[in-house]
């Protein structure tokens, strides 16, 4: 871990759960920066625009700022402008995904016109009639794309449904995958966060709480991995995986003493 140059946090379940700080996070990620680091945050959460997550990491103590973080309705955002600027979207998602996709000239409909492409995200609004919205739209034709593909969300009270269950919705009524998922583990999620930081994949570190995410994303990426066990995985579950972690901490409060040597 020596030649660390770049660090990815993942944030539910890494840096902070629910609207507590993981204990050590904010020294860990201060002594990181002084070490040298260079620090990207990202979310799969698509529930509010970077500058909240940016806030909120800052409130408990990480100063950060709008440009320090990548969610995956930024880099769906990103990825739909540069595929059909202007194209229609029948978004499931919460109103926040709807506003950022708009700034990026896209135009979130109601479903009952063209649309061009139906989004999955994590909704907690979700019901019968944004199902049948959505699955009527790829029936005539929209392309179907994602956030994200988390099972579930870690809150303070343990875990809610996340993205998956839209997405299995969708695909149980009409036989569909969707073409794009934006988030963890897509390489669009880890090349925004390279790509920002100005450094190659070999210089980086991942650090995150799923294996099937996080560790899969960097692993992929060529980059070094570290899992922490205050989020959704168990040590327990490691060795059922295909994705194994080149580091296994109990919090990210360990972190540093790992990479204590970067320059």
């Amino acid at each position: 871990m020596s030649t660390i140059r770049g660090i990815i946090f993942d944030l539910d379940g890494t840096l902070y759960r629910g609207d507590q700080a993981i204990p050590g996070a904010p020294e860990a990620v201060r002594r990181l920066r002084r070490a040298g680091c260079r620090v990207t945050f990202v979310s799969n959460k698509p529930l509010q625009p970077r500058e909240h997550y940016a806030g909120k990491l800052t409130r408990l103590g990480i100063p950060a700022g709008p440009a320090d973080v990548l969610t995956s309705g930024h880099v769906l955002g990103c990825w739909l402008a540069r595929e059909a600027p202007g194209a229609r979207l029948y978004v499931v998602g919460e109103p926040p995904l709807r506003e950022e996709l708009r700034s990026f000239g896209l135009h979130p409909t109601d479903g009952s016109g063209p649309v061009d492409f139906v989004v999955a995200a994590f909704d907690r609004t979700f019901d019968y009639v944004k199902l049948n919205a959505a699955f009527q739209a790829l029936r005539r034709g929209a392309r179907f794309v994602a956030t994200n593909s988390d099972r579930t969300c870690p809150v303070e009270e343990g875990e809610i449904p996340d993205a998956a269950a839209v997405i299995g919705a969708l695909e149980g009524c009409t036989g569909q995958r969707p073409e794009l998922v934006a988030g963890k583990p897509s390489p669009l999620m880890i090349e925004a966060g390279l790509a920002r930081m100005g450094l190659p994949a070999g210089e980086c570190l991942v650090v995150g709480d799923r294996l099937e995410t996080d560790i899969r994303m960097g692993i992929e990426a060529g980059t070094a991995t570290a899992l922490v066990l205050t989020g959704v995985t168990r040590r327990e579950d490691i060795p059922a995986s295909p994705w194994r972690p080149d580091l296994v901490l109990e919090s990210v409060a360990g972190l540093p003493d790992c990479v204590r040597h970067t320059t």
